[in-house]
């Protein structure tokens, strides 16, 4: 299915340069991105451990544009008012993390977040469909989870056209948002497969110009 609106652009903070988080902070804020994509890991669900909430609440001071926070750790219920307390607007937890999906979406949504639900690239996008009608947004991993600069998976472009079918279907208002391995090589496609929003890391932290490359993503090239 042919999308045509401008992606929403998410630069995945985990790339950045961790010395210089403020003028990185900043770059985003003067950029055309539209969220900031924190992935928080916990070195159990994922094999890798990346920030928490001392580095999130630092952010937040900075940031002028919302915080897309992508929770990858185990009983992620615990943690969904701590991370409305720190300013998160979007909180996404794994349907495999979560034993009762649909009551952690809510408890999210009543914590005045929109909420997420990730797949990892192994599971199939039908089992989301009981709760497509809930969430407000789907994060499709096209990398294996855990590390950055990961080669992007080329089967995810069959799982996100049927996740865009499912959410037409069911007349839900999800959003599909693709985290990893995000490219010029690969937006074009991305976009006609029914993607609305890209998170990007390596490919705009490591660029000589971060805001040009941004603006690209921005326009889908």
């Amino acid at each position: 299915m042919k999308h045509t609106n401008f992606p929403l652009i998410a630069p995945s903070v985990l790339a950045a340069d961790f010395a210089n988080l403020q003028d990185e902070i900043e770059m985003v804020n003067l950029s055309d991105a539209d969220w900031f994509h924190l992935d928080v890991m916990d070195g159990v669900f994922v094999p890798n451990i990346s920030f928490g909430m001392p580095v999130i609440k630092s952010i937040s001071q900075h940031a002028k544009k919302p915080l897309d926070v992508h929770l990858m750790i185990v009983d992620p219920d615990r943690y969904i008012q701590t991370f409305a307390d720190l300013g998160t607007a979007n909180l996404t937890v794994h349907y495999e993390a979560c034993t009762h999906l649909h009551r952690s979406i809510q408890a999210i949504k009543n914590a005045n977040m929109t909420a997420g639900v990730a797949i990892y690239p192994h599971t199939a996008a039908n089992l989301l469909e009981p709760i497509i009608e809930d969430a407000d947004l789907i994060c499709v991993m096209t990398v294996n989870p855990g590390f950055g600069g990961q080669k992007f998976i080329e089967n995810s472009y069959r799982k996100i056209e049927q996740l865009r079918e499912m959410i037409v279907k069911s007349g839900s208002s999800a959003k599909i948002q693709i985290d990893g391995g995000v490219t010029n090589q690969n937006v074009k496609q991305l976009l006609a497969a029914g993607a609305d929003i890209l998170v990007a890391g390596n490919f705009v932290f490591s660029a000589a110009n971060p805001k040009e490359v941004i603006a690209k993503l921005k326009r889908g090239k």
